[in-house]
């Protein structure tokens, strides 16, 4: 035994090498196997070859594909019972009408039968949509409304911090529990930082909060996946929110923060809000671990008083769908355009199927324009999302990038026929792994009005030019590329 043991001291890095290249062997195997994204499982193939132990680890947080896995895929199934007896119950598919496709054309029509058939996303045509741009101005309506709650307060964020605004805002949340009303939260268990003395806090009040999938070290797994990205508020089942803000000071201009942060927010009444509710239901069924019975009031059913209707269908994406709904949707749409693509996204890795649909549209004569940061949060995006200038400039496509602070807004428009404001950045990690929602438009008049807030923008950006980018140094274009190789996991 002495013997074996010394032999393992003297030989711990070969034995330990060699333990590892058995692993990878039968993970390239499997990997390969799979058939998935060839540009995702070359960066995982990547990995594993040149970092030995580590590249495991990566593979460990990063690599391993949840999305049939028993836990998302019991979920998936449950939730598909629990939305069909809602909408039996509840009636939540009464505002679908059937003249769209002759409203608003068959390339938009194309969008709404996907969603429809992919995840049974129901398009309402009843509802009041207020655009919110910035934090200052979202977090300014919410305080009133959570301040009217009547019944129920439902929110879920990928974060919440108890900085100064978090904790005014908790603060409302605890008031109201007081008051009776039902208040429930979700957060994000890496996105988010809440305190124990506000966690509990917010217990004694009689707020039921949940992290969603928490996990040991969450201060150093901030690129962990499976997380929860979504940023949703329903308030007494007629009021909801949802976009990029997340509940954070730097969110908030008004706040002295080291920069300027240019994000956007809808504030919904109608149908769609129906569709969010559901959403957070499902979410809130799958953290607390319990099936929380379905009162009336959560789908109260109220018209928007307001003159004119939008129609908005939500859509919402994730490890327990089949299908990677908002990706589609957007392909979709691009795919229909004849006019204009307008794209805000803070993060700007496209898979091939977006890239393609995207070059393929300006080459065809589309205008297509994409704000981007000048600056982004991460030098690893940052690079990453470089990288794919160059294509997208040889293909015509427009790319600008905003000097006045950090754009963390994910837009599209389409003609003024279709526009999209959510939670989904045009990336791999949106598209594949994390749980996401979208809210889309299908209204003239207010996509004229979200055509017009990009374009001001613009005003505040430098547009890339193709001889200045082909002359930025060879160094830099390392590190693109080594970054782009990597695109996949960031």
């Amino acid at each position: 035994m002495e013997t074996l043991l010394r032999f393992g001291k003297e030989n711990l890095v070969p034995i330990v090498l060699a333990i590892n290249y058995i692993l990878v062997f039968v993970l390239c195997l499997v990997i390969m196997l799979k058939n998935k994204n060839p540009v995702k499982t070359l960066s995982f193939l990547f990995a594993l070859a040149i970092l030995p132990v580590l590249g495991l680890v990566v593979y460990y947080f990063f690599g391993q594909d949840y999305r049939k896995s028993k836990i998302f895929e019991k979920k998936y199934i449950l939730d598909n019972d629990r939305i069909r007896e809602w909408r039996k119950k509840f009636r939540l598919d009464q505002g679908e009408r059937e003249d769209f496709e002759e409203a608003f054309g068959e390339g938009i029509f194309k969008i709404y039968k996907l969603l429809k058939n992919n995840e049974k996303a129901v398009l309402t045509f009843d509802n009041e949509v207020d655009i919110l741009i910035n934090g200052e101005v979202k977090f300014a309506r919410l305080r009133k409304d959570l301040r009217a709650a009547q019944h129920h307060i439902h929110m879920e964020y990928f974060v919440v911090f108890d900085d100064e605004l978090g904790k005014e805002l908790m603060d409302i949340l605890c008031e109201k529990a007081r008051e009776g009303i039902g208040v429930r939260l979700i957060y994000d268990d890496v996105g988010s930082s809440i305190s124990k003395k506000y966690k509990r806090k917010m217990t004694e009040a009689g707020v039921r909060h949940y992290p969603f999938m928490p996990v040991l070290f969450s201060n150093s797994t901030s690129k962990l996946n499976y997380r929860d990205h979504r940023k949703i508020v329903v308030i007494d089942g007629t009021i909801g929110y949802v976009g990029g803000i997340n509940l954070d000071r730097k969110y908030d201009n008004s706040y002295d923060n080291e920069r300027y942060w240019r994000d956007m927010h809808l504030r919904l009444r109608g149908g769609a809000v129906g569709a969010l509710q559901s959403s957070f239901l499902l979410s809130y069924n799958f953290v607390s671990k319990s099936e929380l019975p379905i009162e009336q009031h959560f789908f109260p059913g109220i018209k928007p008083d307001t003159q004119r209707s939008v129609a908005v269908q939500v859509a919402a994406s994730g490890p327990d769908t089949d299908w990677a709904n908002i990706m589609e949707a957007y392909f979709c749409a691009i795919n229909s355009a004849t006019k204009h693509i307008y794209i805000t996204t803070p993060y700007f890795m496209p898979n091939e199927a977006i890239l393609t649909a995207l070059a393929t549209a300006a080459r065809s004569g589309v205008d297509v324009r994409v704000i981007l940061p000048y600056a982004s949060d991460s030098w690893a995006a940052q690079y990453a999302s470089d990288s794919y200038i160059g294509e997208c400039l040889e293909s015509g496509i427009a790319i600008y990038r905003y000097r006045k602070g950090f754009v963390h807004a994910k837009t599209m428009v389409v003609d003024d026929r279709f526009a999209s404001v959510g939670t989904a950045n045009l990336d791999y990690r949106s598209f594949a792994l994390n749980f996401e929602i979208n809210a889309l438009i299908y209204d003239e008049a207010c996509n004229r009005r979200m055509a017009d807030i990009f374009r001001a923008d613009l005003d505040d950006c430098d547009r890339v030019e193709p001889e200045r980018w082909k002359n930025r140094g060879v160094r830099r274009k390392l590190k693109e590329s080594f970054s782009r190789l990597w695109a996949p996991l960031l």
